[in-house]
């Protein structure tokens, strides 16, 4: 019996063990056989909590389950390195940016680092509302990125498909609606997209209606970028579906 206990014993610390170092691999961000592609969702943790609680990198990881053998991984600006350590950056095949109040914070250093991750290297950059004036995707786009007006006074964004084949579009609802805030008026001061996959009409408050572009997409040396305009982080958009399945489209869409 106590050879029995002695091996049952030895059988568990094994498999502790086993358990133990699949978390650490995990932890130090390493992919395992099968992994298909590696996606970064970065945010500068400025959403608030009652909204958002992982934040909206959080929310939008958890929308990408979706994506099989993928690795995904959440960063930001507070963690080292600003969250984009060279090992990870150099892994990545699409990187997605949130920001909103700290672009200033943004190492130029680290923006060199991305601008030739997708122009020489031809990794993905998504970029979501805010993000406009954020050092990577202004870097990308050469140009200031502004648009005509920002202002709070809409309820409700009608988003539409304008661009039904395009890969983007694909299973998303060609019609539908979420609660939106802060809207942004065209035009948008970049260069010209190679497609535009989503166009919207807000509501405002007093009843009228701002149309604009909602989804662009270019290609930038290298790497493809798409711009998704919807995403203020007072209203919980990245918890529908169907921005969850442009999320997942996107990804796919950009990855080298």
């Amino acid at each position: 019996m106590k050879r029995v206990y002695t091996y049952h014993w030895i059988l568990m610390v094994c498999l502790v063990v086993s358990g133990l170092t699949l978390l650490c691999s995990c932890a130090n961000l390493t992919p395992g056989p099968g992994v298909k592609g590696c996606v970064v969702v970065w945010s500068e943790r400025t959403a608030p909590k009652d909204v958002y609680p992982n934040d909206i990198n959080g929310a939008i990881a958890e929308g990408l389950a979706c994506l099989k053998g993928w690795e995904v991984v959440t960063a930001n600006i507070d963690d080292p390195e600003q969250g984009l350590p060279d090992e990870l950056l150099q892994r990545a095949d699409v990187l997605i940016w949130w920001g909103h109040k700290r672009h200033g914070q943004v190492k130029d250093s680290l923006v060199d680092k991305i601008e030739k991750r997708v122009k020489e290297d031809g990794m993905g950059f998504i970029s979501l509302h805010s993000s406009h004036f954020a050092k990577p995707n202004k870097r990308l786009m050469g140009s200031p990125c502004s648009f005509k007006a920002y202002v709070g006074d809409s309820t409700t964004l009608q988003i539409t498909v304008t661009d039904s084949k395009h890969p983007i579009a694909k299973g998303v609802n060609p019609d539908f609606t979420v609660v939106h805030h802060e809207r942004y008026s065209d035009p948008y001061a970049v260069p010209e997209a190679e497609a535009i996959v989503f166009d919207g009409v807000a509501t405002l408050k007093d009843g009228s209606k701002d149309p604009s572009h909602q989804g662009y997409c270019w290609t930038i040396g290298k790497g493809r970028m798409f711009y998704f305009q919807v995403g203020h982080e007072t209203n919980p958009v990245y918890f529908d579906s169907n921005i969850r399945k442009i999320m997942a489209n996107a990804v796919k869409w950009a990855a080298p």
